[in-house]
């Protein structure tokens, strides 16, 4: 066995995504039953000493057949309604399966947004601490009630790596109708299987599908939030739900994203993948090197342009002159107070003002 399969497989601290599919009938309808069978297996991990977080697709499909749809609808506002009223069947479904074992869930609806802004960001961490603190199972899902682009925003997949990071889990395991990772559509014939993903090179060649009707999800989105995860340094495992079992006791299905060897921060995770820059700062070559290669402080003598309205403590992108960013970081300066400092040495600014621009600690390279 490999070595992140037993990483996995000893993890104390898992987040656990349950795909659309995994809940549903091949017709579509939500399927309590299935439900209640992944269940038996997360309370198998637990029983063995794991704290579990469990991000549950499903709402919009468990919405369809009380309000009389035929199929999942694809306009917003009726995904929306849908959405409200299967959030309700879902929560219920979940804490009734969990209920034959004496557990109490509790519902937590987040959407990008919660987790791009910082406050947002510290206190959906606080309440998913607390509720681990006092033994509930904590039943995450993407707030598709008032979520508009979010509605699309990878059924969930990407949520959970947000999620795994948010709560320092040592593991992330990502459950639908997918076995692993193929290097094509296995349903199309001739596709290999990879077992494990340890380097880049692993997935040359593989060319990743989007999802189905039922979900939003797809291979493109599980394998993208799987290297999310696993750059932040928490292992990851995909396979079927139909595996839960081995799945969540020793890992010895579907495929394995190795981590990175240092977790990174989470301060620097969320500044490169959860929040939402809210301007951009152009850069000479010099600065590019600087922050990049160097791992140094910006300064505003490397900025050649400010565009955005933002202030200080906000986070923004960094480009190159030719346009393509190069790192995103806080910045330390309202856009209008920057943009008089631009090109300027740090000797010929004020006292006040001769802090780096985006200091190196607040500063992530992509």
């Amino acid at each position: 066995m490999s070595e992140t399969r037993r990483a996995i497989r000893s993890a104390r601290s898992v987040v656990v995504k349950i795909g659309t599919t995994a809940l549903t009938t091949p017709t579509g309808v939500f399927d309590a039953g299935r439900l209640a069978a992944l269940v038996q297996a997360i309370e198998g991990r637990m029983r063995a000493g794991s704290d579990v977080v469990i991000v549950s697709s499903g709402a919009i499909a468990a919405g369809i057949e009380p309000l009389g749809l035929t199929k999942r609808p694809t306009d917003l506002a009726t995904k929306q309604a849908a959405a409200s009223v299967g959030q309700v069947a879902l929560v219920n479904a979940w804490s009734a399966a969990f209920a034959h074992f004496d557990r109490t869930v509790g519902q937590v609806l987040l959407t990008a947004h919660d987790i791009a802004m910082r406050v947002q960001h510290n206190n959906a961490q606080r309440t998913l601490d607390r509720l681990r603190a006092l033994h509930a199972v904590a039943i995450v899902n993407e707030n598709d009630t008032v979520a508009t682009n979010e509605i699309r925003f990878g059924d969930n997949d990407r949520l959970s790596a947000l999620v795994a990071q948010l709560v320092g889990a040592d593991a992330l395991v990502l459950l639908s109708d997918i076995d692993g990772l193929y290097d094509s559509d296995p349903r199309k014939g001739n596709a290999r299987f990879i077992p494990e993903v340890a380097a880049e090179g692993d997935l040359d060649g593989v060319v990743a599908g989007r999802g189905s009707s039922l979900g939003t999800g797809g291979m493109a989105s599980k394998l993208s939030s799987a290297l999310l995860a696993a750059d932040a340094g928490v292992p990851v495992l995909l396979a079927a739900a139909a595996d839960a079992a081995a799945a969540l006791s020793d890992a010895s299905v579907g495929t394995v994203f190795a981590p990175r060897p240092e977790r990174m921060s989470a301060r620097r995770f969320w500044v490169r993948y959860a929040a939402e820059a809210t301007g951009v700062l152009t850069l000479d070559e010099g600065a590019v090197r600087a922050v990049t290669a160097g791992r140094r402080s910006l300064l505003p003598a490397g900025i050649t342009a400010v565009s955005g309205r933002f202030h200080g403590g906000d986070v923004v992108e960094l480009r190159g002159p030719d346009g393509p960013a190069v790192a995103r970081g806080v910045v330390a300066y309202d856009a209008v107070e920057l943009a008089a400092m631009i090109g300027r040495s740090t000797p010929d600014l004020p006292p006040e003002l001769r802090r780096p621009a985006v200091h190196a600690d607040d500063l992530v390279a992509i």
